[in-house]
């Protein structure tokens, strides 16, 4: 492959492209289902709760890649941020499509039931929020996560924060402000409309 660098867990753009280019090329495929497999996997069970669904949808999302592979750009986002992009599209249709056939969810153990649902409420939509959320924030520097985390998500005082981390409430203010910012752009980079 090629050399890495400070990145967590990431390879330069030169590797992803390489990767993403060779998607028509079924070493490449593999290659790639060797780096994000596991995780896409995981992502998928989480969301669905059943692990036969959730192969299917990692299965389903490589195959979607494979055939869209000369839509991908690398200049706008890492192959693996393009794979959960795809694989979100994917959960979302075999959620909606066991939303349509609920006789389907009786044939396997009954993970969602999906009788209880509101009217046009999507049952993975919240999951899927979550980890988009979740993976966005992971992007963020350590200050700016802390504070978005603790005062935005947990819905404490800045002033609260601030002197548990023993700093001006302005400081927490900024970090909030620009991280909130920042993972705007992350979730634009992901393909997710906050």
């Amino acid at each position: 492959m090629g050399r890495r660098h400070g990145r967590r867990g990431g390879s330069t753009l030169q590797d992803e492209a390489s990767r993403a280019d060779g998607l028509r090329d079924e070493t490449d495929v593999a290659r790639a289902y060797a780096a994000h497999g596991a995780e896409l996997y995981r992502f998928a069970l989480r969301g669905l709760g059943d692990a036969a669904a959730a192969q299917d949808v990692v299965q389903e999302t490589f195959l979607r890649a494979w055939r869209a592979a000369d839509r991908y750009d690398p200049s706008l986002a890492s192959l693996r941020v393009w794979l959960f992009a795809i694989a979100r599209n994917t959960l979302l249709d075999h959620v909606r499509a066991a939303g349509a056939r609920p006789w389907q969810g009786a044939l396997v153990a009954d993970v969602t039931d999906v009788t209880t649902g509101a009217v046009g409420e999507d049952p993975g939509e919240d999951v899927l929020r979550g980890w988009v959320v979740e993976e966005a924030l992971r992007r963020l520097s350590p200050e700016h996560r802390t504070a978005v985390v603790e005062t935005y998500l947990r819905d404490r005082p800045p002033a609260e924060v601030a002197a548990e981390l023993g700093v001006p409430v302005g400081t927490v203010r900024s970090r909030v402000f620009y991280g909130l910012k920042a993972l705007r752009v992350a979730m634009d980079e992901m393909g997710v409309e906050p």
